[in-house]
């Protein structure tokens, strides 16, 4: 049993280097992203998260046709692209009639347009593959630098923001009334919510870095009552979809940052039925407990 153990779990990270980075940047990717999809979730922000993994492509294309695979270029690109589509969004939803979900919705769709065109025009399909659906496996110590910064920074900023983000993700309109800068607030967490999905698309891709960000978020919801036990459910459960797909990737022969997303929607499935906060078996039991 013990060895059994050791050659499925243990050995492909003891003997292999790059299964050592791919699970440090699928750790440092879920410190840092699975705070921020908890408070898009609490914030009813979760499509939002979706339109802005969308909206670094183009950035990061120009990035790609200006310097190649390079990680600062692209990166820059990417974060400068979301900036600028979060702007415009916003500048869209104050000056006019329609809604911050239509406004993301409006301008991730031109960008992801734009991105692809970009990179069709003057690249490969293996360079629009490796943009939209990336490598974990192939994280260099650049790459996995990126990452950890990227983590780094959002736990701090979280931690000195946190009173007045969860304030204005669960009661807006009290913020104002106190004149706590709300507006500010969610400036900066929109940074965030870019910053880690630049991070995150050089191991994951743009398409699929988000779900790392919200789909642990969203089973914390369904394990955990209070804030700070959803945070901590959030990392384990995108920690443990990290390392299991990183396995599963390397034991099946399939590519890693799929088989990591889909180890995360699983265990949501598995949740909507047994978790103890809002799953059907505890529900029904609970149900039955009171009419009894």
């Amino acid at each position: 049993m013990i060895d059994f153990l050791y050659q499925w779990v243990l050995a492909p990270f003891v003997e292999f280097a790059f299964m050592r980075r791919a699970l440090v940047a699928c750790l440092a990717l879920a410190l840092g992203s699975a705070p921020v999809g908890l408070f898009l979730v609490m914030r009813r922000m979760s499509l939002v998260g979706d339109a802005m993994s969308h909206a670094v492509l183009p950035g990061a294309a120009v990035g790609f046709l200006i310097a190649g695979l390079s990680l600062p270029a692209m990166s820059l690109g990417g974060f400068v692209a979301g900036v600028l589509v979060a702007g415009f969004a916003g500048l869209a939803t104050r000056f006019t009639e329609i809604k911050e979900d239509a406004s993301f919705a409006a301008f991730y769709l031109l960008s992801l347009a734009i991105g692809v065109l970009l990179v069709s025009s003057s690249g490969s399909n293996v360079d629009l593959m490796h943009l939209l659906f990336g490598s974990v496996l192939a994280v260099d110590d650049a790459a996995l630098l990126l990452v950890a910064s990227v983590a780094s920074v959002t736990l701090l900023t979280l931690a000195v923001i946190y009173r007045p983000l969860l304030l204005e993700s669960l009661d807006p309109v009290f913020l104002r009334a106190v004149g706590g800068h709300g507006s500010v607030w969610h400036l900066l967490f929109l940074l965030l919510v870019v910053l880690n999905l630049v991070s995150g698309f050089q191991a994951l891709g743009t398409l699929m870095s988000v779900g790392l960000m919200m789909l642990p978020a969203i089973c914390s919801r369904l394990w955990a009552a209070t804030v700070g036990g959803m945070l901590l459910a959030a990392f384990l459960i995108a920690a443990l979809a990290g390392m299991g797909g990183l396995l599963l990737s390397y034991h099946v022969e399939l590519p890693s940052g799929p088989c990591i997303i889909l180890l995360a929607g699983l265990f949501y499935i598995v949740s909507l039925f047994v978790a103890p906060q809002g799953g059907v078996l505890p529900r029904l039991l609970r149900q039955r407990h009171l009419e009894s």
